[in-house]
Formats: C-alpha cells, sequence, structure tokens
C-alpha cells in the first residue's frame, strides 16, 4: 500500500515538472494556413466585377445534375442485394 501511494505522489509531482520550452516550429508556423486561405479569397479583388461568363459545364447538364443530386435525398435507399440470414 505504501509502495501505491509513493508511486501516486510521483506520479502527481511530475506533472508539476517543468515543460520544454514550447515547440518552436509549430509556433512559427500558427495560423499559416488560415492567412493562406484569406489570401486565396482576396488574391483578385475585382474577380466580381467581371462580366465574363465560367466556363464549365452546360445548363442542361448542371440542371439535370442539381435534380439528381436533390432526388438523392427523397428517394429511399436501396435494398441490399445479398443479405445473409441466420436460422
Amino acid at each position: 500500500m505504501r509502495l501505491f501511494f509513493v508511486m501516486l505522489a510521483a506520479c502527481t509531482l511530475a506533472g508539476c515538472a517543468l515543460s520544454p520550452p514550447g515547440t518552436p516550429y509549430w509556433d512559427t508556423h500558427f495560423g499559416a494556413n488560415a492567412r493562406l486561405a484569406l489570401a486565396a479569397q482576396v488574391i483578385d479583388a475585382d474577380a466580381s466585377r467581371n462580366p465574363d461568363p465560367v466556363a464549365g459545364i452546360d445548363g442542361k447538364a448542371a440542371q439535370q445534375g442539381y435534380v439528381r443530386y436533390q432526388k438523392s435525398f427523397s428517394d429511399p435507399p436501396p435494398q441490399p442485394t445479398f443479405v445473409i440470414t441466420a436460422k
């Protein structure tokens, strides 16, 4: 029982020990991804004034894709085709 209390005291005192001076590499790069994301958003401040349409998917294909996406939430999930039952 005495050994238990000695070990408990040692673990408690170990929690009070000084930690290393920090993580200099992580601290210098803290927030870098947030700053990069912000810079990517403001890199072209005049993008909203550009009248040229974005080249990409045509309207009919986009509409069908959107309809299919919306329908995927209203349809029940398909039943499994392979079922194992225990008798």
